[in-house]
């Protein structure tokens, strides 16, 4: 199938690893010319090597910012001042008790997991919108639906990622701009799989034992009853970013294994 992208030129943020990482090689796989973010030239030049190896005519590209701040989407937009598909994928999480969450990190993780993609989607709305072609995907999770009590700041970012994605859509309705949100359910990130293997030498369990437990106990609603893979997910971005996806606008698609307990 092809899915009209050789040649758009696509940034993918947080993309040295994971889910981004496997967006950004799909992306690339496809025909795109693919820019990749990290927080440091070694990571991103990594990652650019990396996606190389598996396919010698990749176009990609990378750009180093930390999206801590405004100045990340700022040297961003310096360095790729237009794109025809953004990927706000840059996130971040941390197990902590409400109650020990204090200012700094609410304010962290909103300059991070939301305002990275307001900034961005604010500058590269106006040639998408002049082209009348363009896609914006923020990959939120569904924990955006079922709010983590163990992060409930991440779990509000999330939602709010969700409810940008939608008013943007809203913004832009009738022309040829889609704005969508994914909600990507428990995923077997690099992350992930650092924590299962932890608990597996802590409790002196196969790692097999480990994520049978964690979808008994933690999230017992999952449908697909594993975790899913990073390609799996970049599968839903990448169909997402193409042009085959015309008429899905302002949606939150679920890849969350069932994860969310509704029929919409």
């Amino acid at each position: 199938m092809d899915l009209k992208l050789t040649d758009k030129v696509a940034l993918v943020t947080g993309s040295t690893a994971g889910i981004g990482f496997a967006i950004a090689r799909s992306l690339a796989s496809e025909g795109a010319h693919v820019y990749l973010n990290g927080r440091t030239e070694e990571r991103v030049d990594a990652a650019m090597a990396a996606i190389r190896s598996h396919a010698a005519a990749a176009k990609v590209d990378g750009i180093a910012a930390d999206f801590s701040s405004s100045a990340g989407a700022e040297a961003v937009i310096a360095k790729l001042p237009v794109v025809d598909v953004l990927v706000n994928n840059v996130g971040i999480f941390e197990p902590k008790p409400f109650a020990e969450i204090p200012d700094a990190d609410w304010q962290r993780f909103f300059e991070i997991n939301v305002m990275s993609g307001v900034r961005l989607s604010r500058h590269y709305l106006a040639a998408m919108l002049k082209k009348n072609w363009g896609r914006i995907l923020f990959i939120s999770s569904e924990s955006a639906v079922q709010i983590p009590p163990e992060m409930v700041h991440y779990g509000v970012t999330k939602t709010a990622q969700i409810a940008v994605a939608r008013g943007i859509a809203e913004s832009v309705a009738g022309t040829g701009v889609t704005v969508n949100s994914i909600l990507a359910g428990p995923t077997m990130s690099e992350g992930v799989i650092a924590f299962v293997e932890a608990i597996s030498k802590q409790q002196h369990k196969p790692k097999e034992a480990i994520e049978k437990e964690f979808f008994e106990h933690v999230r017992p609603s999952s449908l697909l009853k594993r975790f899913a893979t990073v390609d799996e997910v970049a599968a839903m971005a990448t169909y997402m970013a193409s042009e085959l996806s015309s008429a899905t606008n302002g949606a939150a698609m679920r890849v969350d294994g069932g994860v969310v307990k509704a029929i919409l």
